[in-house]
């Protein structure tokens, strides 16, 4: 095996470890959402994202998180109301979203959502 063939998996390894031990160390910044790390983490293994999709997935995440709280934390919204509201943050984030993600691994985040709003609503409706 030549030398540069067996360059990329280790420097392509190295930069996965690297950013993800900069990301378990990084404290979230007064008003982002602290879980934008762990919720890229989450769904970097359920959708099996490259390095490159996880950092530029992050930056869309850490956006997104402050108004998915401000919209469940919304006493005066009804459940519907929360769940188009949701949707309108996901759908503002889909072309972004798109261009960074194969397909499948869209559609299997787009059921990922899904099913976090359906979870939401059923909490909700529980009392919780």
């Amino acid at each position: 095996m030549h030398i540069a063939a067996m360059r990329k998996p280790f420097i392509l390894l190295t930069a996965a470890a690297f950013l993800f031990t900069f990301m378990s160390f990084v404290p979230a910044a007064p008003g982002q959402a602290p879980d934008a790390a762990a919720k890229l983490e989450a769904l970097s293994t359920q959708l099996q994202l490259t390095p490159q999709q996880k950092g530029e997935m992050l930056p869309i995440l850490k956006a997104e998180g402050p108004k998915i709280e401000a919209i469940k934390n919304n006493t005066s919204l009804s459940g519907i109301q929360k769940m188009e509201q949701l949707r309108a943050i996901h759908n503002e984030s889909a072309p972004q979203l798109q261009k960074i993600l194969s397909p499948a691994q869209y559609q299997k985040l787009q059921t990922i959502r899904q099913q976090e709003i359906k979870e939401a609503i059923a909490k909700k409706r529980a009392g919780n």
